[in-house]
């Protein structure tokens, strides 16, 4: 799954675009969204058959786990290869990986904040957001974990006025930034649920 696959639609969210949305928050230089909500509602999902699963990138485990092995206390490396076990979708080993990078760098929000949808995707909502306000503990106004919170409130909380507030704020916070900007189809989309159409932003949201 990669960043460009990040897709919000009207409709709701499938297990593979979440992957797809935590994966494209890993790299806040990318867009964040590679194409409009109403393009990705018309396609229909693949078939059973065409679907692959990800590979795991087996070099790039040796690679990291050979860092590791030489400098225990490498808490990059232990991310890093949260990350790769995370694309592949082996969501344990990626929780194994991001717990020990953070057991060594206790300040890293964007790894707490991974860490946190992937429990989101192993072990559900309440965990995800326990580890969101460990997060803004570090970080008050963490883009990324603003982004993902939200995320988790609408999708495994069924909360969608807390989810609103929760991207409102983001926007208010980092105008212009990819997390922003996704935070802006969420409030779209969370207004044309509730339209029962995709028609225009209710007055007051972005």
């Amino acid at each position: 799954m990669k960043p460009e696959s990040i897709v919000l639609t009207v409709a709701g969210m499938c297990f593979g675009v979440i992957v797809g949305w935590v994966l494209g928050s890993l790299d806040a230089d990318r867009s964040a969204l590679s194409r409009p909500p109403a393009a990705a509602a018309s396609e229909p999902p693949p078939a059973a058959d065409e679907a692959q699963a990800p590979q795991l990138d087996e070099a790039r485990v040796q690679a990291l786990t050979t860092i590791l092995k030489n400098d225990p206390g490498n808490a990059g490396a232990a991310v890093q290869l949260a990350t790769v076990y995370f694309e592949a979708e082996r969501f344990e080993d990626a929780v194994r990986w991001y717990e020990e990078g953070l057991r060594l760098d206790p300040t890293n929000a964007d790894a707490s904040t991974q860490l946190g949808m992937t429990l989101f995707l192993t072990r559900g909502a309440d965990p995800a957001l326990e580890q969101f306000e460990r997060s803004l503990a570090i970080s008050p106004n963490h883009p990324r974990t603003l982004l993902n919170k939200g995320i988790v409130l609408w999708r495994g909380k069924d909360d969608l006025d807390g989810a609103a507030d929760v991207w409102r704020n983001l926007v208010a916070l980092a105008p212009g930034s990819p997390e922003a900007q996704a935070a802006q189809q969420g409030l779209q989309a969370i207004v044309a649920g509730r339209s029962g159409g995709a028609g225009e932003p209710a007055a007051g949201l972005p």
